[in-house]
């Protein structure tokens, strides 16, 4: 028990140290290339630049229209770049968005793998129940501590089971049928008693636990799938 319980420790720390070297990475290569765009980007001062470069180059400009124009000129540096300004804020904010989707879709894609992983162990192993007190008068079930109110039926139903699996006895539907009914089995139908463990299972609402609370083996019938010792009724 020691040794499965250390493997399945260093199991889960090196899926953290897996996670987090992902995440790591998709930082590291969303800010390298966030880098690498700015950098790239034309410098928002290059066309103000450019236009004070052709004052200097034509001052013998003198006529108002040419004049005019390089007043325009200037005027649209300056638009283009408050224009490139908010590019680059834009180009910023959908980068930071990006890298939480990124991340967010990891962790995701974490939990997911290990709740499909939590979910082969229960389906392997059943539900492990800890305590399953039945109080037939209150027609109430408490599993875990987590309550259930059933009907009549079901409350019978699911007391049969829970007699049968303190004897360590699996129950054909017949003999679920006849036990309630207080018929002799071989005068029950097989369909009666499969009808109301699926009766039982509807009551249980929840269709995961209910499945793997009451277990159904091929040609021998339906038992508890829960370790006797931890059944009580009142």
């Amino acid at each position: 028990m020691q040794e499965i319980t250390t493997s399945a420790i260093e199991a889960r720390q090196a899926g953290n140290r897996i996670v987090i070297g992902g995440i790591s990475a998709i930082v590291l290569i969303l800010l390298v290339a966030a880098v690498l765009l700015f950098l790239n980007l034309p410098d928002a001062n290059a066309f103000n630049a450019r236009v004070e470069q052709l004052f200097v180059e034509n001052n013998d400009l003198t006529t108002q229209a040419e004049i005019k124009l390089l007043e325009i000129l200037a005027q649209s540096g300056t638009a283009f770049s408050a224009t490139l300004d908010s590019y680059r804020f834009v180009i910023f904010v959908l980068l930071v968005f990006s890298t939480a989707l990124l991340i967010a879709a990891v962790a995701f894609l974490v939990m997911l793998i290990g709740m499909n992983r939590r979910m082969g162990q229960i389906e392997r192993k059943g539900i492990e129940v800890n305590s399953l007190m039945i109080a037939r008068e209150q027609n109430t079930v408490l599993l875990n501590n987590f309550e259930f109110k059933l009907t009549d039926a079901a409350i019978e139903t699911l007391s049969v089971l829970a007699e049968a699996r303190m004897d360590d006895e699996v129950l054909s539907g017949a003999e679920i049928e006849g036990v309630i009914s207080g018929r002799p089995s071989v005068d029950c139908d097989e369909a009666a008693g499969a009808t109301r463990i699926k009766r039982l299972r509807d009551t249980l609402g929840n269709q995961m636990v209910s499945e793997l609370l009451v277990k159904n083996i091929a040609r021998r019938g339906y038992v508890l799938a829960i370790d006797k010792s931890v059944i009580r009724m009142v």
